[in-house]
């Protein structure tokens, strides 16, 4: 069992950090320990020594066990700040804005940058489910961005603490009443990607999911034009709004 695979950058270096460097060393470690308990079982019984030894102290094993494991903390915490600062720098030059507002139990989102494009995204129930549909996990009217593009998400919640989390990117996010938290992505292949509510918020948490649709630039532009139609706060013409400056 491993994470999803990885659809952004950040969530490409969290699954390298666990898998090629954390998992060794916990794997290692447990292996010494193993090794060591059953060396000093097999050597320090009491038939194989019926006069214990009155050894008080070893200055070697205690400056060993010290600095030892003080080294490999060091060694994990050099790429782990890395990873953490790169999800944490919100970049300046994001190219489209979305605000993600949590209720008991849905998801609404909003487009600054669009005319206040603003749409709840309820779960979908059973009997609504059609062919491709995923129970628990779609809903009615997902978040819908550009591939390619860096998309900042500010994150809050109107009643309770829930938590903002699409493990494929890497982003996991609290949304606090009265405050507004940031987090960013930026996932290069179109297609649909899963997350859900992590923070537990009441009876229905578990039926709180996120759906993201990663569409290409021409999909996400008809899309945009429909969702003006559709959702806008104010009423201009896709050509007279702030569309997104997609990345080659």
């Amino acid at each position: 069992m491993t994470y999803q695979n990885a659809a952004t950058p950040n969530m490409a270096d969290i699954t390298w950090f666990h898998n090629s460097f954390l998992f060794p060393v916990i794997l290692g470690i447990t292996v010494f320990v193993t090794a060591l308990l059953i060396y000093v079982m097999i050597k320090f019984n009491a038939k194989a020594n019926p006069k214990p030894s009155r050894t008080s102290h070893n200055s070697l094993v205690e400056v060993l066990w010290t600095v030892i494991p003080v080294l490999i903390l060091i060694a994990i915490a050099i790429p782990s700040f890395r990873i953490l600062y790169t999800q944490q720098e919100i970049p300046v030059d994001a190219d489209l804005t979305v605000k993600a507002t949590a209720y008991q139990w849905y998801w609404g989102y909003e487009y600054p940058d669009n005319n206040g494009i603003y749409f709840d995204s309820l779960p979908l129930e059973e009997e609504e489910l059609t062919e491709g549909k995923l129970r628990l996990l779609s809903v009615d009217n997902p978040l819908v961005v550009p591939a390619g593009a860096v998309v900042r998400v500010q994150v809050t919640s109107a009643d309770v603490i829930h938590n903002w989390a699409v493990p494929s990117f890497g982003v996991k996010m609290d949304a606090i009443p009265g405050r507004l938290n940031e987090t960013w992505f930026k996932v290069e292949e179109p297609g649909i990607y899963y997350g859900m509510c992590s923070e537990l918020c009441g009876v229905r948490h578990a039926y709180m999911p996120i759906e993201v649709h990663v569409l290409d630039e021409a999909q996400y532009i008809a899309w945009l034009n429909k969702a003006e139609q559709e959702y806008a706060q104010v009423e201009v013409g896709i050509e007279n709004t702030q569309l997104v400056k997609l990345t080659n």
